[in-house]
């Protein structure tokens, strides 16, 4: 046994689900690994986060956006036990019906999901968001958008442009200060099919269960409608993202242009971003499947790069960053790191 089961172990037996049976659930592209426990003695399930702090993992973060979201009335995990120190959790088991499997097994289900995954939106949104929250502002997106350059730049074609990156952060960061100045919210920046959990047993938009929020900093209303529509993993048809566009601009009241505006400019920073994560994510951490998910990212990408304000950006990316070919996603995958087995 090693010493991290151990302490697992130990921690287990200190709360109310000593004894239980764990068995393994799916993780994600972090280092934090996740088991169901079954209580021999209730039948009840729950599930045990290991956020190891010797991988840079922290509980703390989730914890706070947790009991926020559980205090102003969404559906994110209640905390049963906690060792902050050790990085161990036992949170709330809200199921396995993550939208992206419901979809599939019940496509007609796919307007309502989709609704109330907005109208949650709109809930957290209205409330006052945690004044501990760091700003995911210009400065930050623009960096972060560059990992484009820094690392799908020179994956596809084995050159690396320095003067060109800085020059993109540089017009990218202008574009946010310009288009993207609305009164900011918690936004959770992972908030897509594959994180949101149908609780179809709970009222209006507690039905949707919240995972993977720890992340959460201070920004645009628009950034988490951007990240749960132009999806890397799902297509959401045209007419449904044009529809709960609607629907969120309607409820929250939130002019029109400047929201769409602002929406295309978020959803052009998410793509870059998520062109040098996918990229990143396979020539440095041995993960080339990412990599067969960067066409649907760039055919968002080129939809976002069509609204009038992001035309000096749209050259500027198109001129440096090669479409997604069939051979440009095979140099990719050529380059993917192979990690050692332990």
């Amino acid at each position: 046994m090693t010493d991290r089961n151990a302490l697992i172990d130990a921690f287990i037996a200190k709360t109310d689900w000593a004894g239980s049976t764990r068995s393994p659930l799916a993780g994600d592209a972090s280092n934090r690994h996740y088991e169901r426990i079954l209580s021999n003695d209730s039948g009840k399930t729950a599930v045990l986060m290991d956020a190891p702090p010797a991988k840079g993992e922290n509980v703390r973060p989730f914890l706070a956006i947790a009991r926020h979201l559980t205090g102003i009335g969404l559906s994110a995990p209640h905390i049963f036990a906690e060792d902050i120190d050790a990085g161990l959790l036992i949170i709330e088991d809200l199921g396995d019906d993550l939208f992206a499997r419901v979809v599939v097994k019940s496509p007609e289900r796919e307007q309502i999901l989709y609704e109330t995954a907005v109208d949650a939106l709109v809930q957290l949104h209205a409330a006052p968001m945690p004044d501990t929250l760091a700003p995911y502002s210009p400065v930050v997106m623009a960096k972060v958008a560059a990992l484009a350059f820094d690392w799908y730049l020179p994956g596809a074609t084995d050159m690396a442009d320095a003067d060109a990156c800085t020059a993109f952060q540089t017009t990218l960061q202008a574009v946010l200060n310009r288009h993207t100045n609305a009164t900011p919210v918690l936004i959770q920046r992972d908030y897509h099919a594959e994180n949101l959990l149908w609780l179809p047993d709970r009222a209006g938009a507690a039905r949707v269960g919240l995972l993977d929020f720890q992340d959460a900093m201070s920004g645009h209303p628009a950034y988490d409608l951007v990240s749960l529509l132009e999806d890397a993993r799902r297509d959401v048809p045209p007419s449904l993202q044009h529809a709960m566009k609607a629907r969120y601009i309607a409820q929250s009241g939130m002019d029109a242009d400047a929201f769409q505006t602002a929406y295309a400019c978020l959803g052009a920073q998410r793509n870059l971003r998520i062109l040098g994560v996918f990229a990143r994510l396979s020539m440095h951490f041995g993960k080339p499947h990412y990599i067969d998910l960067i066409p649907r990212v760039w055919g968002h990408l080129l939809q976002d790069l069509d609204h009038p304000a992001l035309s000096g950006l749209r050259d500027m990316v198109l001129a440096k960053l090669p479409a997604p070919t069939n051979d440009v996603l095979k140099r990719l995958k050529d380059k993917c790191a192979t990690i050692p087995t332990l």
